[in-house]
């Protein structure tokens, strides 16, 4: 059965349904209360006096490394002699129950003393607290192209978080097993990665760990390098108590102790020429990267990539620096460090529109990416795609005559304004760390003729099964009932990259297009040999063996027994790496993209005057998915997308009070956009779009859509200005309705 089936059923799985093994146990984090502190002691006395409470663990009690770090060695599972964040796990309580778990943990008494600490990203860079080195690319002369410019608009922007606030929180469970390995299965988009931190921290070597993914509910980035932990102390408890131990964290405690969407704190100065091309462009980046380095100069890397948007900017200079400050250490989450350096750049267009009196839309058609343009890190623009999606959606959605109604509306209203903004898109697709280009599958095909995979793709919602399925279906001429998708397991795959990136769909599928092509190899030699044919002619198509166009009477599952009877291996295991990408970090110069994504959304939004409040309309898009593979899948990932960036520029408010304490901390209190928020959403995919680079001539599709959310905050500055056209200055992110409001009357503050 189908994993959409299921879901609609209500029969999928997760962690947290699993049947707990007899003996099972449960742990219970203690969170941090404070944001820097010495630990001076912890008495566990109370806790352990409870009736069913089995352990209290301390950093004290690790066998192994007190170590998660992903890149550099700098995060400990358990903290040991100093908080860096509330929300950093002090200590495991292990019971029979969750609920007995969670009382005692409530009962640790904890003698900490406070010490200074610094929540502003601009602060800690001024202090000298930044993760790795200051990272600039650059191209053309800045200076002297800004002397060249009309018009120069320059300014800061201060852009929010974002809680991942996946459907199914963090959860694993971990089983100990007789020879002193250790089965767990966990919520990780990166099963290899969760594998290696939790036999660094039980002491064990890798083969001893075995990580089972079925399905996570949810990841949106935040079950990349943030599943390691919660997997870590389950398996710790396990190893302690030799029993079972399951662990999965209530909403609020998964809200406190986990990383976010990285804010930046953004400096920006944009100039255009006189007929309103972009000429130069300067962004500063200050990234809060939170208390550890965990992915944050992948993410930073990631921003400068996309610094420069759709556009061709031939005078660019941006520059980053990933600051360290005393809250949860932010993480990945979809776009990785893309949507906010994109959101900078279309918050400078509006500005310097808005003094030049030039639309944006006329300074965003001229300045867009054309074939072979080079994009500030020296890879050019192949197969680009901008012009012909922005024309595509100006002639599908009637740009011109929506302009023209949105500014007889503004003339004749009063109490309502509206805005009507473009948002163009072009999104690299590879990881930008080499090594992580490579995906693996393992393929058995069984005796009735039943196929099972494995790859490295994590199921999270995406429909990664699906299309891998369809793969499978396709090399090897099978109806999709008879193909299995296998759980994501390290004793099957082993060094798997992370589902991340939008990648796991093309390398994993062109392992198993390799896997499917090894197995050809053997079994059509056979097929010919029965039939008495050339080889070159046979096909598998619709289950059966082919001759050229013509179906034999030899069926797949004929084929498949025969060839188990003469000895044939009916499994197959593939590898692929993605060719033609590099990229030297010290030149900052490159190629480190297989392809790029292309699209261009139109959104119109109407601001209430009165209220500060505002809906957005409509959301018009033409989206370049190459030649999708499954068209259903790609329109939910486009409208998904869309969505999730509207609540990260609306509503969605990441609040931590002044002692660094994350104060919206319930779904009480951070705002998801809900279905009474939504637009009406069109999505056009761009004809005729191969992507030779891509997985079956399609293109990657998780990651780039979120950013079309960009056009409503240009909207709603557009219909903000029409009301107030002193408001030149680009306005902090997410545009809450406060925030709105604030902006309409603050010559009343």
């Amino acid at each position: 059965m189908d994993e959409t089936t299921l879901h609609a059923l209500g029969r999928s799985q997760y962690v947290a349904d699993l049947p707990l093994p007899p003996g099972c146990l449960h742990a219970s984090p203690v969170l941090a209360p404070l944001a820097h502190a010495r630990i001076d002691s912890i008495d566990a006395s109370a806790a352990l006096a409870l009736p069913g409470v089995k352990a209290v663990l301390s950093a004290a009690d690790i066998r192994g490394e007190n170590q998660i770090g992903v890149v550099f060695a700098d995060e400990p599972l358990l903290a040991a002699g100093e908080v860096h964040y509330a929300g950093q796990v002090l200590a495991l309580v292990v019971a029979e129950s969750a609920d007995i778990a969670r009382h005692a943990a409530s009962l640790l008494q904890l003698n900490l003393t406070p010490l200074p600490h610094t929540l502003d990203p601009r602060q800690a860079q001024q202090a000298g607290a930044l993760f790795g080195k200051p990272r600039r690319f650059s191209c053309g002369d800045v200076d002297a192209a800004f002397a060249e410019c009309a018009w120069q608009a320059g300014g800061r922007i201060d852009i929010g978080g974002q809680e991942q606030l996946y459907l199914e929180t963090q959860a694993a469970l971990a089983i100990p097993r007789d020879d002193g390995s250790m089965l767990v299965h966990a919520t990780s988009q990166s099963p290899s990665a969760t594998q290696e931190g939790i036999a660094r921290v039980l002491g064990l070597a890798v083969h001893q760990v075995e990580v089972d993914v079925k399905r996570l509910g949810g990841g949106f980035g935040g079950k990349e390098s943030q599943a390691t932990p919660w997997a870590a102390m389950a398996a710790l408890a396990a190893q302690h108590c030799g029993a079972p131990v399951q662990l999965v964290l209530r909403r609020d405690e998964d809200l406190r102790a986990t990383g976010k969407r990285h804010p930046y704190s953004v400096d920006y100065h944009i100039g255009i020429l006189a007929d309103g091309r972009i000429h130069a462009y300067s962004v500063d980046l200050y990234q809060n990267a939170g208390a550890f380095t965990d992915l944050s100069l992948a993410i930073l890397e990631r921003s400068l990539f996309h610094a420069s948007g759709a556009y061709h900017i031939a005078n660019l200079r941006a520059q980053a620096w990933s600051c360290r400050t005393h809250l949860p250490p932010f993480t990945a989450m979809r776009g990785f460090g893309g949507p906010q350096a994109m959101l900078a750049l279309e918050a400078a267009i509006g500005h310097v529109s808005r003094i030049s009196g030039i639309a944006a839309s006329e300074i965003q058609a001229r300045s867009l990416l054309s074939e072979g343009d080079h994009l500030p890190y020296g890879q050019p623009a192949l197969r680009s795609r901008a012009r012909d999606c922005w024309q595509q959606a100006s002639e599908r959605y009637q740009l011109s005559q929506r302009q023209q109604q949105v500014a007889e509306f503004n003339a004749s209203q009063s109490l309502y304004k509206k805005g009507l903004a473009n948002m163009p898109i072009c999104f690299g697709i590879s990881f930008t760390h080499m090594p992580l280009n490579q995906g693996s599958a393992l393929l058995h095909v069984y005796g009735d003729g039943s196929v099972g995979f494995s790859t490295g793709g994590v199921e999270m919602g995406q429909g990664v099964g699906r299309k891998l399925q369809l793969v499978v279906a396709e090399a090897l001429g099978l109806p999709a009932e008879l193909i299995r998708v296998e759980s994501n397991n390290t004793t099957r795959v082993a060094n798997v990259s992370p589902t991340a990136a939008s990648v796991t769909t093309d390398i994993n599928g062109k392992a198993l297009q390799q896997a499917c092509e090894i197995l050809k190899q053997r079994l059509l030699p056979l097929a010919a040999q029965q039939l008495g044919c050339d080889p070159a002619l046979v096909r598998l198509t619709a289950g059966c063996v082919h001759i050229g166009t013509q179906a034999s009477p030899l069926s797949w599952a004929q084929l498949v027994a025969m060839a188990r009877e003469q000895r044939i291996s009916l499994s197959a295991q593939a590898h692929y790496a993605t060719p033609d990408i590099h990229f030297d970090r010290n030149t900052e110069h490159g190629q480190p993209f297989a392809y790029h994504v292309y699209g261009c959304a139109i959104i119109e939004a109407t601001l209430d005057l009165l209220r500060g409040t505002y809906h957005i309309d409509r959301a018009d898009i033409v989206h370049d998915a190459g030649r999708s593979l499954d068209l259903h899948i790609d329109l939910g990932q486009v409208e998904g997308g869309l969505v999730q960036g509207l609540g990260w520029l609306t509503s969605e408010e990441l609040v931590f009070d002044a002692g660094g304490v994350l104060r919206s901390n319930s779904l009480a209190n951070y705002k998801l956009p809900d279905i009474h928020a939504m637009p009406q959403i069109h999505v056009e995919f761009l004809p005729q779009a191969d992507e030779p680079n891509g997985l079956m001539l399609s293109k990657a599709v998780g990651e780039p859509p979120l950013m079309y959310a960009i056009g409503a905050y240009s909207a709603l500055q557009q219909a903000l200005h029409a009301a107030r056209p002193a408001q030149l200055a680009a306005l902090d992110a997410p545009l809450t309705p406060e925030r709105m409001l604030l902006a309409l009357y603050n010559d009343f503050a």
